[in-house]
């Protein structure tokens, strides 16, 4: 647009006759603006805006109305008029020009005829210098109404073509986008779709699935290392183990004490390998209480035989989606921990509400809400627990799209809760 604006400038410079006559034209206008017309009788008043103009002498600017007739409405002549203007007895034409000084700055008279109702006035003005630099006026409107307001509507709608464009060539990353918020790292065949893609655009789901397979790969040899490692180390325990149970001292007693938390951690240690291997396409309608209630009628005999207590309390049966057996073993973690960390004689209820959820809480001693340096955020600890249990709760949970929230539970104690997410179920719960 600058580059054009510049080549019309240059192209009306090189041509002042055509100047001129622009100029003529604007000027005549401006004045036809005072005529006005009272029954058969014309008058005339200048204009407010041209009286520095045609109003003062010596301006550098002079102009007459006249009729047909040579009847003079206004003049501001002086022997400028004599010399440039046609003469009074002259019938005058619709329009004339001639140029007094060729070239810059423009020198010229010339007039034009209106009309006013069925009269008409001549309009003839004389411009022997131009201090007001009226020409620049004329090329800023002849810029404005040829070049400036055609080429803004063109931008405008070019702007809106080019929007429209990017945005319907990106739609596909928007979509892809999304796609990859959706994806599942832990599903087989969790990949961004690459048919009916741009070129660029195919080439990035392509990288993005060939990085989630890597990952799953990845993922795959831990969960193959975490198994075979668990696996190893149980034949020996269970050796040791016997070795241990001949040994009729305390010091043996207390070794297999210490030897039944290996134990526990190494199984542990194979639910949490298991748990990346789980399909989610699985799932089924359960009953949060009467999953809940299963579960402690299983754990009661442990319970009691550590010297604690448990009860269940039932609310309105709420529905999620879920694997069963996972969630009975989130439960079952949550029991234990809160036994063997509570401290002797803790008292435990599990519960269920239309969260929907699930909670476990107890009276014991409670945990430290500050995790320890070097844990991830979100963790904690019991007292003398290590937090794998715990962390197989919230894979659980993760995996069915919710999550563990824990607190403490006033005035002491622990509450432990499974947050589902909500989502529409069938009634009917699958057992």
């Amino acid at each position: 647009m600058l580059a054009q604006l510049i080549v019309v400038l240059v192209q009306y410079g090189r041509d002042p006759q055509n100047l001129a006559r622009l100029l003529l034209e604007r000027e005549t206008g401006a004045i036809a603006e005072g005529l006005s017309r009272h029954g058969e009788r014309l008058a005339f008043q200048l204009p407010p805006e041209l009286a520095e103009r045609y109003g003062t002498s010596a301006s550098g600017y002079v102009a007459r109305v006249r009729t047909a007739s040579g009847v003079v409405l206004y003049s501001q002549c002086d022997e400028e008029c004599t010399e440039h203007f046609l003469p009074l007895d002259l019938h005058p034409p619709s329009f004339w020009m001639r140029i007094i000084t060729p070239g810059y700055p423009l020198t010229f008279a010339g007039g034009r005829t209106v009309e006013i109702g069925n009269r008409s006035v001549f309009i003839e003005i004389a411009v022997a210098s131009d201090p007001q630099r009226a020409v620049w006026n004329v090329l800023g409107e002849e810029a404005l109404d040829h070049m400036l307001v055609p080429m803004s509507l063109t931008l405008i709608f070019v702007l809106g073509a080019t929007l429209f464009s990017i945005r319907s060539a990106l739609r596909p990353v928007r979509q892809q986008a999304e796609q990859a918020e959706r994806l599942d790292p832990l599903k087989s065949d969790a990949r961004l779709e690459e048919a009916g893609m741009p070129l660029e655009i195919a080439r990035l789901a392509g990288a993005v699935n060939r990085s989630y397979a890597r990952t799953r790969d990845l993922m795959a040899a831990q969960k193959l290392f975490t198994s075979a490692i668990a696996h190893e180390i149980r034949t020996p325990l269970a050796v040791i183990r016997l070795e241990l149970e001949r040994i009729d001292h305390p010091a043996a007693r207390r070794a297999l004490g210490e030897l039944d938390e290996l134990g526990h951690f190494v199984q542990q240690l194979l639910t949490l390998a298991r748990l990346e291997a789980v399909d989610r396409t699985g799932f089924e309608a359960v009953g949060l209480d009467d999953l809940g209630r299963e579960t402690v009628e299983a754990l009661a005999p442990f319970v009691y035989e550590q010297g604690a207590s448990i009860a269940f309390e039932a609310s309105s049966n709420p529905v999620v989606m879920a694997r069963p057996s996972l969630i009975r073993d989130a439960a079952r973690n949550l029991i234990e921990n809160a036994v063997r960390h509570g401290g002797p004689g803790v008292s435990i209820k599990v519960g269920t509400d239309g969260g929907p959820g699930l909670f476990v809480q107890d009276d014991g001693i409670g945990f430290d809400p500050a995790p320890p340096a070097g844990d991830a955020p979100g963790h904690y600890r019991r007292a003398g627990g290590l937090g794998i249990g715990l962390e197989i709760v919230r894979r659980i949970m993760a995996l069915h799209g919710g999550q563990l929230e824990t607190e403490r539970d006033a005035p002491r104690g622990t509450r432990a809760r499974l947050v589902f997410p909500t989502e529409d179920v069938p009634l009917t719960p699958a057992r």
